[in-house]
């Protein structure tokens, strides 16, 4: 007697070919006096501003206090508390990994569809009932003007979620070629073990594409949100259990980095790390993973986005205006912490009085202070140590450098550093070749007739490749720098500034010493989450085991 066929745990029902809707960027509300979503974000702030959350682990799907508890505060007004959150210990660190574990047969049984419905879910949660909530909570817990939030806590997060669903759509879609005689398939599998995701401050929406991604592919992941953005997270999770993601698939995980990280990297189940943050630690996790090789069950995925000292060249045809534009924006919005952000620009003799002087004019104009204020274009850097950081950078700009406009900092209320321009005649200095990863960019002024010397010499000067930009009118010029500055940037761009990356326009990411370049918002991302199988069926195996060429 033959047994009853069993559908296997988790499997979908459903029949036939299924396609998700077609991925459209979110479109910018610009929160323009008098609009809608100004009142509606401004009353969010009020009330979110009286409010000191109380943020637990979730592990399994359940929250966890563990009364080892440390605090968030406003960056713009640092004797404010807007969070305490519980951190983990080493029986929670060992409880995520159960967890996780638990959760990963049934989570990979799901059809993909299922699973990308939760994240489609979640993106209409984010772009209606939760936009405000997420946006305030990036703003007064990262320090981000209401322009700054809504590019990123909202739009960008939502276009993740909504483009990867597309991309894993394409990417299960690419199957191989067969014959009559077999039929060959590929097996998009997630990994063996958990994902061990990684996420900064910066970016809240590096927050949910992290852990978000390799989840989408099937994978259960333990997620290490900064500290310093504890609050956004943690509405970010919130958002994702909203949209019906099933307890242990995202275990969130605040706590000490090196604690965590050396439990997780040390694990046989670890089967992949998705990191954003800083150069010297990614390395040192690299490090850590290649010592414990011999005690992994697989070779575990390694993928970062980590630092970057940007470059804005300017060629003597460039527009001296819109590139002075560039420089302001490029380098002094949200207070200079991007990895994208400008931070090194070579400008041309003939070029630099203007230049300069329009650069210093708008940023007298800059006001910088509290971001609930919204006529201020920035925030506060995002803790004491950045702050120390960049003011340690003015003493070494105001004793080696000029300072054309800028070059103070104040931390009495809040982290406030005035957006600073530096000009260096030393090529190799300090302030050219260090990533600050603050508002302040320096500025090396070549002689007109040296533009192939000068791309060189940007090429060589920084051990980072993240992002660049070239200002030319002249085409020759743009093909010059094309061709000498191919390595230098993984996102370059052409008479524009070198931020803004745009989820399913400009797949995001560098090399060299800014990562790995396996660009967020991409297809090329998700392929590092899943480990292929390639399947063949014979339909009609051979019967004789003599091949013709045995013939006499």
């Amino acid at each position: 007697m033959t047994s009853p066929l069993v559908a296997p745990v988790g499997a979908s029902q459903f029949a036939g070919s299924r396609r998700i809707p077609a991925p459209v960027n979110e479109p910018v509300k610009h929160y323009a006096p008098g609009s809608p979503e100004r009142s509606e974000l401004q009353a969010r702030l009020a009330s979110m501003s009286t409010e000191r959350v109380e943020i637990p682990l979730v592990i399994g799907g359940k929250r966890i206090h563990t009364g080892n508890t440390a605090t968030q505060v406003m960056p713009h007004a640092h004797s404010h508390v807007v969070a305490d959150f519980h951190k983990a210990g080493d029986a929670e660190i060992a409880g995520a990994i159960a967890a996780a574990a638990a959760a990963q047969k049934e989570w990979a049984a799901w059809s993909w569809e299922d699973r990308a419905g939760i994240f489609l879910k979640a993106a209409e949660l984010l772009t209606t009932t939760r936009r405000q909530t997420v946006n305030a909570a990036t703003m007064l817990g990262q320090s981000k003007t209401a322009h700054q939030a809504e590019i990123d806590a909202a739009c960008e997060l939502i276009d993740f979620w909504r483009f990867n669903v597309s991309f894993a759509q394409d990417l299960y879609a690419e199957q191989p070629i067969s014959s009559s005689a077999t039929w060959n398939q590929s097996d998009y599998r997630p990994l063996e073990g958990f994902v061990y995701a990684v996420s900064p401050f910066n970016f809240t929406a590096i927050g949910g594409n992290l852990p978000g991604a390799p989840a989408l592919m099937g994978n259960t992941v333990i997620w290490k949100p900064a500290s310093t953005a504890m609050l956004s997270a943690w509405y970010v999770m919130q958002n994702l259990e909203e949209a019906g993601l099933p307890p242990g698939v995202i275990n969130f995980l605040p706590g000490d980095a090196v604690q965590i990280s050396n439990a997780l990297l040390a694990h046989r189940d670890l089967a992949g790390v998705h990191f954003t943050g800083s150069t010297g630690v990614f390395n040192g996790m690299w490090e850590t993973i290649g010592r414990n090789m011999g005690g992994y069950r697989s070779y575990p995925r390694i993928v970062g986005e980590t630092g970057g000292k940007d470059f804005i060249v300017a060629h003597p045809s460039a527009d001296p205006i819109a590139l002075a534009v560039a420089i302001v924006r490029g380098g002094f919005e949200y207070q200079g912490q991007k990895c994208s952000a400008a931070s090194r620009v070579y400008v041309p003799k003939s070029l630099w009085p203007m230049v300069r002087d329009h650069v210093a004019q708008m940023a007298s104009q800059i006001k910088v202070g509290d971001v609930r204020d919204f006529t201020n274009f920035m925030g506060a850097v995002i803790d004491k140590r950045a702050f120390d950081k960049h003011t340690e950078y003015l003493a070494l700009a105001q004793r080696d450098c000029e300072i054309v406009t800028g070059g103070t900092s104040n931390g009495d209320v809040g982290y406030f550093v005035q957006p600073t321009l530096v000009r260096t005649d030393d090529p190799s200095h300090r302030m050219l070749n260090e990533e600050i990863f603050g508002p302040i960019v320096t500025a090396y002024v070549y002689d007109d007739d040296k533009w192939l010397e000068t791309l060189q010499l940007v090429d060589a000067t920084s051990p980072y490749a993240l992002t660049g930009a070239v200002w030319a009118r002249e085409k020759q010029a743009v093909l010059d720098a094309m061709s000498i500055l191919r390595n230098a940037a993984g996102n370059f761009y052409i008479n524009d500034k070198p931020t803004g990356a745009v989820v399913g326009q400009q797949p995001f990411g560098g090399a060299r010493g800014s990562g790995t370049n396996d660009k967020a918002g991409s297809r090329m991302n998700l392929m590092r989450w899943v480990s292929p199988r390639s399947i063949k069926e014979t339909f009609v195996p051979p019967t004789e085991w003599q091949y013709p060429f045995l013939g006499e």
